[in-house]
């Protein structure tokens, strides 16, 4: 499948846009790019944690920041097993835990927003980079489904 923003190839289940990129090629390269996909969900990993230690030591700053580190830490880890997919569905199991992640994640951002519990800058850069994975991994998951 082809498109102006898309491009899949379900032989390879490689998606590619100017902003991120995924493969699932055996012994495939996945793009040196600082932009794949795999690369900017761990990046969100990283800025995940960086903000859970910020959080506030409180009884709501501990629950919280133990769910949002799971969640935030976890559609990285989702979209590397996807990459190593076994399978059509499998892929498209594992990308479907991502989305779920990242939805998650949104939703433990906007009450850390919210709350005040850090209210700042790379909140809202958090909160709008889960959006856009979001939507990334949605897309890499919908035209996944898509008949060769």
């Amino acid at each position: 499948m082809e498109n102006d923003k898309w491009k899949m190839a379900n032989d390879k289940w490689r998606m590619e846009n100017d902003k991120c990129q995924m493969s699932n090629d055996k012994g495939g390269d996945v793009s040196a790019s600082p932009r794949n996909i795999q690369e900017r969900t761990f990046e969100f990993g990283v800025r995940v944690i960086r903000l859970v230690d910020r959080l506030p030591r409180t009884t709501a700053g501990i629950q919280i920041g133990r769910q949002f580190i799971a969640s935030g830490t976890s559609v990285g880890a989702n979209m590397q097993e996807a990459d190593g997919a076994e399978s059509k569905a499998d892929f498209v199991h594992k990308t479907a835990v991502a989305l779920k992640e990242a939805k998650e994640s949104h939703y433990w951002l906007r009450l850390v927003d919210a709350t005040l519990l850090a209210n700042d800058d790379e909140v809202k850069s958090l909160i709008r980079e889960a959006m856009e994975l979001s939507r990334i991994i949605a897309a890499i998951k919908r035209n996944a489904h898509k008949p060769k």
